[in-house]
């Protein structure tokens, strides 16, 4: 089976790119294209075809892929060739956080007990803003086994607030208190 990776590489390589060119949003819109074409099944099946000719499978992608950077269709091409056009969704998501980082937005991966409503994503985007001196965009899941209050990660930093970590604290104390 073959390996396939989240395109972090592959995602820098192609930022760097779009900041030497100015074309950051296009880029994005870009890829973007690239992503969808990975939902057809039909044209999948014809893109990841060995017995199909490569100039007739590049010639396929840009014409479903309409009008995009020529570098854009070159990346398109080269993850084509190596059989992992289906990174670009990896690539997408690693490239949009890099875009977000150089606008200065920062994303908090927060996972609670039970799901967040938007109210609480604001005061929580808010919150955690204050603390990193950034805009902050909230990526929330749920996680019932930490019982309740919060966990976050923004960057490196990890605040945890949930009742499984203040509970494992006070076991913990508890244990030590004991000797």
């Amino acid at each position: 089976m073959p390996r396939i990776g989240s395109g972090k590489r592959y995602a820098q390589a192609a930022f760097e790119l779009a900041l030497e060119k100015d074309e950051l949003e296009s880029w994005r819109t870009g890829l973007t294209k690239v992503a969808g074409v990975i939902t057809d099944r039909e044209l999948m099946g014809l893109l990841e075809n060995p017995k199909l000719p490569f100039d007739t499978k590049k010639r396929l992608l840009g014409e479903q892929l309409g009008k995009v950077s020529p570098l854009v269709l070159n990346l398109a091409c080269l993850l084509m060739g190596r059989g992992k056009l289906r990174i670009v969704d990896g690539i997408l998501q690693q490239y949009g956080r890099l875009l977000d980082a150089h606008y200065g937005i920062e994303h908090a991966e927060v996972i609670t007990a039970v799901p967040l409503d938007d109210e609480d994503k604001k005061t929580l985007a808010s919150r955690f803003a204050q603390m990193v001196g950034h805009r902050v965009i909230i990526d929330a899941r749920t996680d019932p086994t930490i019982i309740g209050g919060v966990k976050a990660r923004i960057g490196d930093m990890l605040i945890d607030g949930s009742t499984k970590n203040a509970l494992e604290s006070l076991r913990r104390s508890l244990a030590w208190a004991g000797r």
